[in-house]
C-alpha cells in the first residue's frame, strides 16, 4: 500500500496522467503537502509532488471557460493531468502554491509571434 504524503486532504477528484504512454485514470489527492495521484488500475503505480517542487501550473482559458487539461511543472520535469474538476483542482493548487504561479497557457497565436520574434532578433533586424 501506498503511503500518502498528506495529513490533511483539502479535495479528491477524478482524474486522468499522461504520463508515458497511453492515459492513466485514477484520483487526485490534494492535501497540505502535496497533490498525489493515485492510478484506479493499479495501486503501486502513482504520482506524489510535494508543493514546494511545484514551479508553475498551466491551463488554457478560452472564453473564460478552464480546459479539463493542465500541466504542472516542477524542478524534476513536466507532468500532464485532465480533470472534468480541473477548476476546482487548480483553486485548491493555488492556494498551496500561490496565485500568482497558476498561469493561462499561451494560444497558439501567441507561440507563433515568440517564434517569429526570435527568428528575427537572430537576424539582427
Amino acid at each position: 500500500m501506498v503511503q500518502s504524503l498528506n495529513s490533511k486532504v483539502a479535495l479528491t477528484a477524478k482524474g486522468i496522467s499522461y504520463l508515458g504512454i497511453g492515459a492513466q485514470y485514477g484520483q487526485f489527492l490534494l492535501g497540505d503537502r502535496a497533490f498525489e495521484f493515485f492510478n484506479d488500475n493499479n495501486v503501486a503505480d502513482y504520482i506524489q509532488i510535494p508543493w514546494p517542487n511545484v514551479t508553475a501550473v498551466y491551463t488554457s482559458v478560452s472564453r473564460q471557460h478552464v480546459s479539463r487539461r493542465f500541466r504542472i511543472e516542477t524542478d524534476k520535469g513536466n507532468f500532464d493531468f485532465s480533470s472534468p474538476e480541473s477548476g476546482k483542482v487548480l483553486q485548491v493548487i493555488g492556494d498551496h502554491i500561490g496565485r500568482e504561479k497558476v498561469l493561462r497557457q499561451p494560444t497558439l497565436v501567441a507561440r507563433m509571434k515568440t517564434i517569429f520574434k526570435k527568428k528575427d532578433k537572430k537576424k539582427g533586424v
